[in-house]
């Protein structure tokens, strides 16, 4: 079976989802709801030639996993994954035709990064409930607690979503918002106008 070319969540057995197999990837689109990815099967001489002949065309739609994207973080990963690039994606739930995954990326030989760590790191997203996984599972606490982590450094250093206004953009704010400065905008605009007819 893992020669077998998935083009829909559906037709990923339901032991792979259960056993969080890691299945490899090409990326082909990367939109709000999660990423499109063309799944590249384990190739066997000879075998996947046939194969490829008759393994008709889709993408699976593939989320990260216990990350809720900020729209930033969706550009971030517009300029950072690159079309008919590689991943990895470990299975851990599946919601109709959404795949929820770990999704980790080759940096160099020996080194990669799971996005959805990365993402979390970056401020550029908050943790979410990890769907598809039991939520008194080992494995569910020891992915969230990593999710956390990430997310935790991203807050000490003002990251991303967590960036902090500094005090002279909070005390300009709160004079632009103020009734009595937006009253007294609004006069002085009645008298320019009042003059100039």
């Amino acid at each position: 079976r893992k020669t077998t070319k998935f083009t829909s969540a559906v037709d990923i057995p339901v032991k792979f989802v259960e056993k969080n197999v890691k299945l490899r990837g090409k990326i082909h689109h990367i939109t709000e709801e999660g990423l499109e990815v063309e799944h590249v099967p384990i190739s066997v001489p000879f075998l996947s030639s046939i194969q490829r002949r008759w393994q008709s065309e889709g993408l699976l739609l593939v989320r990260l996993a216990g990350v809720e994207l900020a729209p930033s973080g969706v550009a971030w990963l517009k300029q950072e994954l690159k079309p008919k690039q590689v991943i990895w994606f470990q299975l851990l739930g599946r919601e109709d035709l959404v795949l929820e995954c770990l999704v980790l990326v080759n940096k160099g030989r020996f080194l990669s990064v799971c996005l959805n760590e990365e993402i979390l790191r970056q401020g550029l997203g908050r943790t979410a409930r990890i769907e598809g996984l039991q939520h008194d599972s080992h494995l569910y606490w020891k992915l969230h607690k990593r999710l956390l982590r990430a997310e935790l450094k991203a807050l000490k250093k003002s990251k991303g979503i967590w960036k902090e206004e500094s005090y002279s953009e909070r005390i300009s704010d709160s004079i632009s918002n103020n009734k009595f400065v937006q009253t007294l905008k609004q006069f002085v605009n009645w008298v320019r106008s009042s003059l100039s007819r």
